[in-house]
């Protein structure tokens, strides 16, 4: 496959940081009584893909808007905390094959999520020399689509490739115009792509096309 970037999702993408994220939560939750559902791994899994926003109305409607915000602002920032010194857990052969990609393509992320999650990320496993750059919702303000067009234009790319998990991702792609890659060890279900990975890995089987 000819390309010219390779712009990846996050979550369910590159790794699982949800069992991480359910520890941090639950440290924040001890300080909010009126929450009487805790936060499991596959409350998570089921929100992954969806605007900070909409994770937290649908795991806690029982909370008002503004309490939501509040309370979502300190998980954000204890989970940063704690994924930048611990990290999550990373699909295998991520790392070897991220290292092999940079070789020879542009990398660069792009996810729904605050600031300083990616970051997190990159520090926590030492992968900040591999990604020419990344962005997100609580960088720009805009829709996941929005940011793939914005990260291909910025960079004059011509034929750029989308790797995701989700069909927000697949729609995402679709929307900026950029050729998805499918990854099915992921967390969701898609109904069109372009190309189908089993495991990270078979990347580079398919740029060597």
């Amino acid at each position: 496959m000819k390309t010219d970037g390779i712009i990846f999702d996050l979550d369910g993408t590159l790794w699982n940081a949800t069992v991480a994220i359910c520890e941090a939560w639950s440290e924040v939750l001890k300080e909010y009584p009126e929450v009487k559902t805790a936060v499991t791994v596959k409350k998570l899994e089921d929100c992954m893909g969806l605007l900070l926003k909409d994770i937290s109305k649908k795991l806690f409607p029982e909370l008002s808007e503004e309490k939501r915000d509040e309370m979502m602002d300190k998980c954000c920032e204890k989970q940063v905390e704690y994924l930048s010194k611990n990290g999550g857990i990373l699909y295998d052969g991520v790392e070897e094959t991220i290292k092999r990609l940079s070789e020879r393509f542009d990398l660069y992320i792009v996810s729904n999520c605050q600031d300083g999650y990616i970051q997190s990320f990159l520090e926590g496993h030492k992968l900040w020399g591999y990604f020419k750059d990344f962005t997100c919702p609580g960088v720009t303000g805009k829709k996941k689509g929005e940011n793939i067009k914005m990260i291909a234009e910025k960079y004059a790319m011509k034929e750029p490739v989308y790797v995701g998990d989700t069909q927000g991702d697949a729609d995402a792609a679709k929307s900026a115009g950029v050729r998805f890659i499918f990854a099915a060890y992921g967390f969701g279900e898609v109904k069109e792509y372009d190309e189908r990975v089993e495991e990270i890995r078979e990347l580079m089987e398919i740029m060597e096309r």
